[in-house]
């Protein structure tokens, strides 16, 4: 099995690289850093174009979305939430996201009963909403419709589209006081996938098998 996890230089993205490998999957991480394995900026159509040609002609069996930040974490209503706040994050967290699947859409219908991960947030689900980080919530928000929507879409080929609150995590985005370590969050997210299937793609799970509320 192939699978391409992108944001996986740290936190979530490191240990689920960690975790397939562990499995014996073969494992493409991506990251826009220097030093990456394999680079790729999920904002910037020409880096999609060129890291999609270096899988050209190859089944992709998941493709894992999990590239994201937080960049309004502590900003104030009355002078926070800048407007390039708004586009930086939601080119990361949203249009990120769709050019990715958009990119590898050939690699994944070449594999059969291909799987699509988004790594979201309850955050961005209607039913937490208490005030506050209102660009990260919005954008995870969007990220949830695009899953549902993609579900749809991507049925007919066979692709599964599974959306995934990774629970509150320990890591530079969550901060020392998540509840579970990054590792735990993995082990949890790969168990959800591997029982992802066309019967319940769209879903909005957490990372520990419960249904979220969108």
């Amino acid at each position: 099995m192939t699978t391409v996890i992108t944001g996986a230089s740290r936190g979530i993205g490191a240990a689920l690289a960690a975790q397939y490998r562990a499995a014996g999957e073969e494992v493409i991480g991506t990251a826009r850093g220097a030093g990456a394995e394999a680079k790729l900026d999920v904002t910037d159509p020409q880096s999609h174009a060129a890291f999609a040609a270096t899988l050209k002609g190859r089944p992709l069996d998941l493709l894992i979305c999990n590239a994201g930040v937080y960049l309004d974490k502590g900003d104030d209503l009355q002078s926070g939430f800048g407007a390039e706040l708004w586009a930086q994050s939601f080119a990361t967290n949203v249009t990120g996201v769709f050019l990715t699947v958009q990119s590898l859409l050939d690699n994944l219908r070449a594999a059969a009963g291909a799987k699509i991960a988004i790594i979201a947030s309850q955050m961005g689900s209607q039913t937490k909403a208490p005030g506050g980080s209102y660009i990260y919530r919005a954008s995870k928000a969007a990220a949830i419709n695009l899953g549902r929507n993609l579900a749809v879409d991507l049925k007919s080929d066979g692709i599964a589209v599974g959306i995934y609150h990774p629970g509150w995590v320990q890591t530079d985005m969550g901060g020392a006081s998540g509840d579970i370590t990054a590792q735990a969050s993995a082990q949890g997210l790969a168990e959800r996938i591997a029982a992802l299937d066309l019967s319940h793609s769209g879903a909005f799970e957490t990372w520990d098998g419960r249904a979220h509320p969108f």
